[in-house]
C-alpha cells in the first residue's frame, strides 16, 4: 500500500497473554498498547471485568526501518510463544488519515452542563465559549464519557461556588479536581487509594494549567480526617466511587469531611441503590437536595 504511514499489528488470544504480549509489543510500536475485550459486571462493586478473546494492536510507522522492526517484533513473540502458545500476528497497512480518524471517532469533546467541554488532550476545541477540561483518555479512570462522571461535573458546575475549597474522593484521572479548579475554586484536595490515579491526576492538572490548586496523595477518607493532608473538610466534597464503597466511606466518616452548611455530591451509583444511600447520608446528618441520572446511573447532592 504505497501511501501507507502505518503499519497495524494485532493478536487476539485469551486473558492469559495479555500482560506479556502487550510488554513484548510495547517495546516495538509507537504510542502504545491498546487492548479491547468484551465486558461484563458481576456484582454493584465491579468496575466492568473483561471478558472473552482479548484483542492486542499497536502501529508501527511504515519507514526505512519497517522490517527490522516488524522482524524483531515476530522474532520476540516467537521467542513467547515458547513459553505460552500464541496466536499470529494479524498485519494491516492504514493511511494517516484513518488512523486519526479512528481515534476521533472513539473519543469526541463531550459538552457538559452549560460551560464545560471535556477535550480529549490531542484535540482542539471548536466550542470556544466553553471551558474545556483536557484529559488523556489511556489514563486512569474518569475519561467523562460516563454518566457517573458527567453528572459530577455539571453537579459541581451547579454548586461550586467561587473560590470554595473542594475534597475530592477517589480522584481517578483527576477530572473532577481540574473541572472545579477551571470553574473557579479555591483550593482542592485529591485523594485516591490508587497511586496510578495519584499520579494521572498530577500529569492531567498540570496539562490543564491548574497543578498549584491541587493537592493530591494516597488515601482516603480515614487519612484525610486523620490530617495526613493540609485540610480536614471543605464547603464542596465530590466522591465519585462505586455506592457500596460511599456506604463504607460513610461509616468511616465522610460526612464529617463536609463543612456545616456545605454540599457533597456522591455518584457511581445504580438508580436502584440511591435509596440505600440516600438512607446512610440522612442517617449521619445530611439533607437530600437534588438527584440526577443519566440511563441507570444517578449523582445525588446533599447538603449539611
Amino acid at each position: 500500500m504505497a501511501d501507507a504511514r502505518w503499519l497495524e499489528v494485532s493478536l487476539t488470544g485469551d486473558g492469559e497473554i495479555v500482560e506479556a504480549v502487550s510488554e513484548v509489543m510495547g517495546r516495538f510500536v509507537t504510542g502504545g498498547v491498546v487492548t479491547e475485550s468484551g465486558v461484563e459486571y458481576n456484582d454493584a462493586e465491579d468496575e466492568g471485568t473483561p471478558v472473552g478473546p482479548v484483542r492486542i494492536y499497536g502501529f508501527i510507522a511504515v519507514d526505512e526501518n519497517l522490517e527490522n522492526t516488524r522482524r524483531s517484533l515476530e522474532e520476540a513473540l516467537w521467542h513467547l510463544g515458547q513459553i505460552h502458545p500464541l496466536p499470529a500476528l494479524d498485519f494491516r497497512y492504514i493511511k494517516d488519515e484513518n488512523w486519526m480518524a479512528a481515534w476521533k471517532e472513539h473519543y469526541k469533546p463531550i459538552p457538559i452542563g452549560k460551560k464545560l467541554l471535556v477535550l480529549p488532550a490531542w484535540l482542539e476545541s471548536e466550542y470556544p465559549d466553553r471551558i474545556a477540561v483536557r484529559i488523556d483518555p489511556s489514563m486512569a479512570f474518569g475519561t467523562g464519557t460516563h454518566p457517573t462522571t458527567r453528572l459530577c461535573m455539571q453537579a459541581i458546575e451547579t454548586y461550586l461556588k467561587p473560590g470554595q475549597n473542594v475534597i475530592d474522593v477517589g480522584c481517578g484521572s483527576g477530572i473532577l479536581s481540574i473541572a472545579a479548579a477551571l470553574l473557579g475554586s479555591g483550593e482542592i484536595l485529591a485523594v485516591d487509594i490508587d497511586n496510578a490515579s495519584v499520579v494521572s491526576t498530577k500529569e492531567n492538572a498540570t496539562a490543564n494549567g491548574v497543578l498549584e490548586k491541587i493537592e493530591t496523595g494516597l488515601g482516603s477518607v480515614t487519612e484525610v480526617k486523620n490530617g495526613l493532608f493540609s485540610r480536614k473538610h471543605a464547603p464542596l466534597v465530590v466522591a465519585n466511587i462505586l455506592a457500596p464503597v460511599i456506604i463504607r466511606l460513610f461509616d468511616a466518616g465522610l460526612a464529617d469531611l463536609v463543612s456545616p452548611d456545605g454540599t457533597i455530591i456522591l455518584s457511581g451509583i445504580l438508580a436502584e441503590q440511591a435509596a440505600g444511600i440516600e438512607a446512610a447520608a440522612i442517617a449521619k446528618g445530611l439533607t437530600p437536595i437534588e438527584k440526577l441520572q443519566i440511563d441507570d446511573w444517578v449523582a445525588q447532592i446533599f447538603k449539611k
